[in-house]
């Protein structure tokens, strides 16, 4: 995998950063990633000028990357959700094995806008996400008609031990990046209870999404995001203006639900909500690769 930099004809582009970078510092707070009210927050950055992946193959070159198994997943052990409003042993052997051993799955998927937002976001997609290689939801059905490609790789700490992993997904169509994710379990500032923590690197900052877990009594996984306080869950932009650093809650709520159907196929459900709408709806059918 090759480090993206961002490209000549992209300068113009790569001005809106900075003013982008500038306004999160505004309506946000100066947060101390070092401390414990904070720590939650933590997570991978790209470089300056750099986009997509280019904060793997930092870390790959630095030795952090665990060579390609076919069993890696997003969590060695849904255990370390544990928790008193989650218990990993109540969820169904194929939801539990797809989150353990992602990387044995592959995934064919559907999506479908709220039709009136589905031109700002085609056109944010095309001045941002497709450029940074980073958050390019699908807005056209037939883009994601072949389904994704879906990458793990395990990440280590600096002492050698799992701090996580890499989820790097692109369309199968064409190639072009959709998500750039790091995934580990985090403990936010009052809850007893482990998140699941999702961040996706950009330019000196990034997105990083905490969604509490629930199992259903029919074995299902339901991750959500549905809170409005800061350091609860939900969507947070991180930013680095000099040698401080800003974060912002996003007016972004998920409910992504994994379930086995009556077929015996595992199909998940995610509904992105921006403000009071529901802005995104994705089915996903996933597959066990042969063996």
């Amino acid at each position: 995998m090759t480090t993206r930099t961002t490209p000549t004809a992209d300068r113009l582009l790569h001005a809106l950063d900075l003013p982008s970078r500038t306004w999160w510092r505004l309506v946000g707070r100066t947060v101390d990633l070092d401390s414990s009210e904070h720590a939650f927050l933590r997570g991978p950055m790209n470089r300056r000028h750099t986009v997509g992946d280019a904060w793997f193959d930092d870390l790959d070159r630095s030795g952090r990357v665990r060579p390609i198994s076919a069993d890696d997943g997003l969590f060695d052990d849904m255990s370390v959700l544990d928790g008193p409003d989650f218990t990993a042993t109540q969820l169904h052997p194929l939801v539990r094995d797809f989150y353990e051993h992602t990387a044995r799955w592959r995934m064919e998927v559907w999506a479908q806008w709220n039709p009136l937002l589905a031109p700002g976001a085609a056109a944010i997609a095309g001045l941002f996400g497709r450029r940074v290689r980073q958050l390019a939801l699908p807005t056209a059905p037939l883009s994601v008609s072949r389904g994704m490609t879906s990458r793990v790789r395990v990440i280590d700490d600096v002492d050698g031990h799992r701090a996580g992993a890499a989820w790097l997904r692109t369309l199968r169509l064409d190639g072009s990046a959709v998500y750039s994710g790091f995934y580990r379990s985090a403990m936010l500032p009052g809850s007893a209870q482990p998140h699941v923590a999702v961040v996706f690197p950009l330019e000196a900052g990034n997105v990083g999404v905490y969604l509490r877990p629930r199992a259903e009594p029919d074995g299902s996984l339901v991750l959500t995001s549905r809170s409005r306080t800061f350091g609860e869950d939900g969507a947070y932009v991180t930013v680095v203006l000099g040698r401080r650093t800003y974060a912002a809650r996003a007016p972004l709520r998920e409910r992504i639900h994994v379930f086995v159907d009556d077929e015996g196929e595992l199909r998940t459900d995610h509904a992105l909500d921006l403000g009071p709408m529901r802005a995104l709806r994705l089915h996903y059918r996933l597959e066990q690769r042969p063996s």
